[in-house]
């Protein structure tokens, strides 16, 4: 069986003039994905069907350029703090902190000048059984408001079995709150919407979210509402249903509250399924929480690399994390990292058809 390899070649410049660099790891056995240093993004993702036919599984842009001046976060690694802050303003260990407001009047994603700008430090690992890029970024105290510096490491892998994985680390020197994902938008099918996708979600409880965005509280139980997936169901179905919450956001955009597990436990939070089941995937993570988003804010204004527009609902995003505002909610699972402790986190992206 050929092993899993690495390559490397030259994708252009920021408009800062930053070299950009492409990395691009082979399972040996089919699959293939293209990783960025820019924004450390997910930029292609090669998955055979049942028939043997490769597709990239997930949206991307053509160059540099064009993700640093017109990405809506495709791929990209999400720091210091994933989902939202409410009014860019949080409260650690007594001292009040401000992250720049970018949407709606709250902090998304670390805001304006987050982890998704940065050009990360890339290493290769190459193994036996597995194909890896180890990015690692250092954000100097005080960078989007947030305290203390820090020091991420993320690893792409990829298996001969062809499953992706994600390892996050995350060490600071001062307290400060960190939320750390990755924004893929996956479309399984490689062309068109995903309202003909059925997905699951192992979840029993989901967070509301007020017109903004942000959350109005308590998780509420799934059942009875389009968020229940605890058994597989079609995405353009759920969407069309009448409730409110999927009125006010145009599709889904809220965090899903994973069933339970000890800290630390990888587990599945998702199954998502293409058309006709030509292509199957599993997120498997270590989160307590799974942020769907069904690409309600594509409008077709975005090409692709082959010149096709991205539309709305043309992607879903299943992004793994802690909770949205948890800095401003003690009720939720803590994102505070201290001096002297490590972030640990892992998600894996894996296709069981590819077995079968």
């Amino acid at each position: 069986m050929p092993r899993p390899t690495a390559h490397h070649r030259p994708f252009g410049c920021t408009p800062s003039g930053e070299d950009v660099g492409l990395w691009r790891l082979e399972s040996g056995t089919g699959v293939y994905a293209e990783i960025l240093t820019y924004g450390g993004i997910l930029h292609a993702l090669g998955v055979p069907d049942t028939a043997g036919d490769t597709a990239s599984v997930v949206l991307s842009l053509p160059s540099a350029d064009q993700y640093a001046e017109k990405s809506p976060y495709f791929g990209a690694l999400i720091g210091r703090y994933a989902n939202r802050i409410a009014h860019g303003r949080f409260t650690l260990d007594g001292a009040t902190h401000h992250v720049p407001v970018n949407d709606r009047g709250h902090a998304l994603h670390g805001g304006p000048e987050g982890f998704d700008t940065k050009v990360w430090h890339a290493t290769p690992l190459v193994e036996d059984d597995r194909a890896a890029v180890r990015l690692s970024l250092h954000s100097p105290d005080g960078e989007m408001g947030f305290p203390g510096a820090l020091d991420v490491t993320v690893t792409y892998a990829l298996d001969s079995s062809g499953t992706l994985s994600l390892s996050f680390t995350a060490e600071t020197d001062r307290p400060t709150v960190v939320n750390l994902c990755n924004h893929a938008y996956f479309n399984l099918a490689g062309t068109g919407d995903i309202l003909a996708h059925t997905l699951q979600v192992d979840a029993p409880a989901y967070l509301p979210v007020r017109e903004d965005g942000i959350p109005t509280g308590r998780p509420l139980d799934v059942p009875g509402t389009p968020f229940d997936l605890t058994t597989p169901a079609l995405l353009g179905d759920r969407l069309s249903a009448p409730d409110a919450q999927t009125e006010r956001a145009g599709g889904f955009d809220h965090c899903w509250v994973l069933s339970a597990a000890p800290a630390g436990t990888l587990r599945r939070a998702a199954r998502l399924t293409a058309p006709s089941a030509e292509r199957v995937m599993e997120v498997w993570t270590t989160e307590p929480g799974l942020q769907v988003y069904t690409a309600n804010q594509l409008n077709g204004s975005l090409m692709d690399g082959h010149g096709r527009s991205l539309g709305r609902h043309s992607a879903v995003c299943l992004e793994t994390q802690h909770f949205p505002d948890t800095p401003n909610r003690p009720d939720y699972p803590s994102t505070v990292l201290r001096p002297g402790a490590t972030l640990t986190s892992r998600t894996e992206f894996r296709f069981p058809h590819l077995s079968t």
